[in-house]
């Protein structure tokens, strides 16, 4: 497939601020985004050791208010939303009838009528298109806030204190998994306990008019903008799925260990799309299992595609792979039968024609200190 043509991409409300720093831009989803300033390794770096920013407005975000939102919601997702209080959020999964899943999306409660979604920036068109399809019926409206915001990740050991020195001590007053709306110049700013490197962080919506002085403050207060690339790699190391890659219509979310994210304990009469699909493919257990392969030693770096082997047979291949900055050794991600993937099982993955040595490992590869 062709790269997009540049002049037909969207740009985030942050654009000009990658240009002025020299941010080395690529196409992603339909946008011009950064893939790196500095480096990959440096940016990596800052997040696990100290804080780092990235731009993520590709991300879909839309509002669903009304007497029937939750409803609405609950239709449509995995998890029950009827759960969250306000002020609550939780990852959930939207499937289609075959329990396939179509995205991974976040879902937090503003109040009792009033929710946030968050989708992903392939996805976002789609899911919005299927929540209005899907909402015909029901009293709610849908409001999608993606070109009137921009929308900022800051992660990592040091990212609420400064946060809460830019936006104010409310930003450090935020639980973990929670959100809140911050008055930051005259301006609500969505704040968010959540991430997706493995550290602590928050993640801001705020409008455009606001959004690059945001910017500037977290970077003049010691934060280390960063790119996609080291969102990427990142990401691994936490054994954080990515749509497209671990799973996409094609994947249940029992074979990549997202049970938690499916209530099917709240009644039969909570009917949301894919249930009974799930119901089955939970009684009688998924035919493959995600699991978490680890190299053995330096003998090459796998990739996305790569087969996976147990001794000259083929068992699988490779869903997402690259290099631990972290750990100094190649991880990745596979499909693989369920006896296979238990943990502490050898096999090997073959790297451009050459067998890796690897074991299956515990998820994640990368966990924070709980002092972190």
């Amino acid at each position: 497939m062709d790269p997009q043509p540049v002049a037909t991409l969207r740009r985030t409300g942050l654009n000009q601020e990658h240009h002025r720093l020299r941010a080395r831009m690529v196409p992603f989803a339909g946008w011009e985004m950064p893939i790196q300033y500095s480096g990959i390794v440096e940016e990596h770096q800052a997040v696990r050791t100290a804080a780092g920013v990235f731009d993520v407005s590709h991300m879909g975000r839309f509002e669903v208010a009304g007497e029937q939102a939750a409803a609405l919601l609950r239709r449509i997702s995995t998890y029950d939303v009827n759960r969250l209080a306000p002020g609550e959020g939780h990852y959930t999964l939207v499937c289609n009838p075959d329990g396939g899943i179509l995205d991974d999306i976040y879902v937090f409660r503003l109040a009792a009528e009033r929710f946030l979604v968050i989708a992903n920036a392939s996805n976002a068109e789609r899911i919005l298109r299927w929540t209005r399809e899907h909402g015909a019926g029901f009293h709610a409206s849908l409001d999608d806030r993606q070109e009137a915001t921009v929308m900022l990740a800051v992660q990592g050991p040091r990212a609420i204190d400064t946060c809460s020195r830019v936006l104010g001590p409310a930003a450090a007053q935020v639980p973990k998994r929670r959100c809140a709306e911050i008055d930051w110049q005259g301006e609500t700013v969505f704040a968010s306990r959540t991430g997706y490197t493995g550290e602590d962080g928050l993640e801001l919506i705020a409008p455009v008019a606001v959004g690059s002085d945001l910017w500037q403050r977290l970077l003049a207060a010691g934060v280390t903008p960063c790119g996609l690339g080291a969102r990427d790699t990142l990401r691994l190391e936490a054994a954080l799925l990515l749509y497209g890659n671990d799973i996409d219509e094609q994947t249940n979310p029992y074979e990549v260990g997202l049970d938690w994210a499916v209530s099917l304990d709240d009644g039969a009469d909570s009917d949301f799309i894919g249930r009974e699909a799930l119901e089955h493919i939970r009684e009688r257990g998924p035919d493959r299992l995600l699991a978490c392969l680890r190299a053995e030693g330096r003998g090459g770096i796998m990739r996305a595609g790569c087969a996976v082997l147990d001794g000259d047979r083929e068992v699988g291949h490779v869903t997402s792979g690259g290099f631990s900055p972290t750990l100094g050794v190649s991880i990745a991600t596979a499909f693989l039968p369920p006896d296979l993937a238990a943990e502490g099982t050898c096999l090997s993955v073959d790297v451009r024609g050459k067998p890796v040595a690897v074991r299956v490992v515990p998820r994640p590869f990368y966990k924070r200190s709980k002092t972190s």
